[in-house]
């Protein structure tokens, strides 16, 4: 293996070994290249910046032979179309590294159909216009629009490929607070793989073919109908806590596509009623984030507290559907 990197670009060439052989193209870069999302790594595959034995790459799923060579010559400083904007951004820490932001509901991460602007991307090349100069304007994870929380936003190329690394390697610590439909007894694990849904491409589902998905789920509080659980993600899939919850027959309260069917329970009150109709959103919060700190890799924890909204569904819920007393 050889390696340089530059400031506007980053070169590699990498030997397939042994037991490399016959893995796809996508797959045997994420292995190898660890500071970098697989997206980024099938990007720079269709953007013809990969090439095998000297003749560029023809797609991600394509499969690579033991004794090949693999070489990447890709830009680092990725064209960033989004317009830098002035959006309130809730910031929870700033150093000269790395940006951990709390993200209301109802923003969307960065910018695509439908949502041309006014995303977190806008704001964050707003509030530092130098995120232009990496992939994605450093933004590595995502949380969908109507979930709140906090995030993690690199600043410069060293904070991007440690932080990448470390969600690679499943080092990063993500803890989230769900609302969900009845009682649940005890925590559990589920290790469930994701894909898309087969007939709802626009969905999310439990799939055997899926990629790995693991969500820790315990209990924070019970209540008579609804649970409110804390949950630890180990892998990071699209809408994973969501299809989890779903699968395990507890969806998210206010999930408009894995609980679009809203039934109160028998005898529910009418402020309950209204409260759990009116909430439009999936209660979903993640509330702490904490991860190994690019700078000198001490150990760092973030944390947010209940948005507003939520919380006071939440003090409904404690009045109008307490939990029955032992």
């Amino acid at each position: 293996m050889s390696e340089a990197n530059h400031k506007d670009q980053f070169e590699i060439t990498l030997a397939v070994a042994p037991e490399l052989h016959g893995l796809r193209l996508d797959v045997f870069l994420a292995q190898q290249i660890t500071a970098y999302s697989r997206g980024l790594l099938q990007a720079w595959v269709r953007d013809g910046h990969v090439q095998i034995d000297g003749k560029n790459a023809s797609k991600p799923r394509e499969k690579v032979c033991v004794g090949q060579s693999v070489h990447i010559l890709a830009p680092l400083q990725k064209t960033i179309k989004a317009l830098a904007q002035p959006i309130e951004l809730h910031i929870v820490h700033e150093d000269p590294q790395l940006l951990v932001v709390n993200k209301p509901a109802g923003l969307v991460v960065h910018p695509g159909n439908g949502n041309p602007d006014q995303t977190l991307m806008n704001a964050l090349l707003y509030h530092c216009p130098t995120l232009s100069n990496l992939p994605r304007a450093g933004i590595i994870h995502r949380l969908d629009k109507q979930t709140s929380g906090l995030m993690v936003v690199p600043k410069t190329l060293e904070a991007h490929n440690t932080l990448c690394q470390q969600i690679q390697n499943r080092t990063v610590e993500r803890h989230y607070y769900a609302l969900v439909r009845g009682t649940m007894i005890a925590g559990k694990t589920v290790d469930a793989p994701i894909a898309r849904h087969p007939q709802l491409r626009t969905h999310m589902a439990v799939v055997s073919s899926g990629r790995s998905a693991i969500s820790h789920f315990r209990i924070h509080e019970r209540f008579a109908h609804h649970t409110l659980l804390t949950c630890k993600l180990e892998t990071g899939r699209t809408h994973q806590i969501r299809v989890h919850c779903q699968w395990m027959k507890h969806p998210i309260v206010g999930d408009p596509v894995y609980n679009r069917r809203f039934m109160p329970h028998k005898g529910a009150a009418h402020a309950l009623i209204d409260a759990l109709a009116g909430f439009k959103r999936q209660a979903l919060h993640a509330y702490e984030l904490a991860f190994h700190h690019p700078k000198d890799d001490q150990w760092v924890t973030f944390s947010a507290p209940m948005p507003a909204d939520l919380q006071t569904l939440l003090d409904i819920v404690r009045r109008f559907d307490p939990a029955q007393q032992n």
